[in-house]
């Protein structure tokens, strides 16, 4: 694998650990509010080879409890599973941000043991998700990995960035009846500081704090836990 981008310790992006977080390129979504338009497009020039990776794992394992893969999109890459075997065998944990859209590999890390936490983008209600992506969506691809993740195999949580205009107050009843019985759904403040992929959001005011306030209390009638990231 090659990577686009590292930051070497976060205590945000793995909730309870302390992680590394390696950034791939590549998505087959094109959502428009997306902050990481160099990733979406493969413009990113900086590159970390999986070699290098695994270098800096091994010397930072003894400070650092484990790792988040995020993008882009890393289920797009052939060389994931691979990668995060390496991963394991250093005694790290792993955890993969996903948009969803490959459930049978998703299904073969929690098999295999190789994930422990998936954090799952749910762009938005069904209907609107080509809307919210900018290209067509297989959705039964996305309904398999919800059901997938709420079988509770691997610590999970569901997450949705606030957009207004793709997202409404009155979607989120929708969103809950998708992920009803879910054990956590995290609510993500919109930001319109760029670059974001459609410049044009940049123009696009976020919600009130106390919309998405009503948003989470909605919500918290389908999922277990709700957090409000603002």
């Amino acid at each position: 694998m090659i990577f686009r981008g590292l930051q070497r310790t976060t205590l945000i992006d793995y909730p309870g650990h302390l992680a590394a977080t390696f950034f791939v390129d590549k998505c087959n979504f094109r959502c428009p509010f997306c902050h990481n338009p160099l990733l979406v497009f493969e413009k990113e020039k900086n590159e970390i080879s999986e070699k290098e990776a695994l270098e800096f794992l091994k010397k930072r394992k003894k400070y650092i409890e484990g790792i988040c893969i995020t993008g882009g999109e890393p289920t797009l890459h052939p060389g994931l599973k691979f990668f995060i075997r390496q991963v394991k065998d250093l005694g790290l944990k792993v955890k993969l941000d996903s948009n969803g859209t490959s459930p049978a590999l998703l299904r073969e890390l929690i098999d295999e043991k190789l994930v422990d936490y998936i954090a799952m983008d749910v762009k938005a209600p069904l209907e609107k998700y080509d809307l919210a992506t900018n290209v067509h969506t297989d959705l039964e691809a996305i309904k398999k990995s919800i059901a997938l993740l709420k079988e509770g195999r691997v610590a999970y949580e569901f997450r949705a960035t606030v957009v207004p205009g793709i997202i409404e107050p009155e979607d989120i009843k929708k969103m809950g009846e998708l992920l009803k019985g879910a054990e956590k759904f995290s609510f993500q403040q919109f930001s319109n500081h760029g670059p974001l992929v459609d410049k044009k959001f940049e123009k696009l005011n976020p919600y009130p704090l106390e919309t998405l306030k009503e948003m989470a209390k909605e919500m918290e009638k389908y999922v277990k836990k709700v957090e409000l990231r603002a």
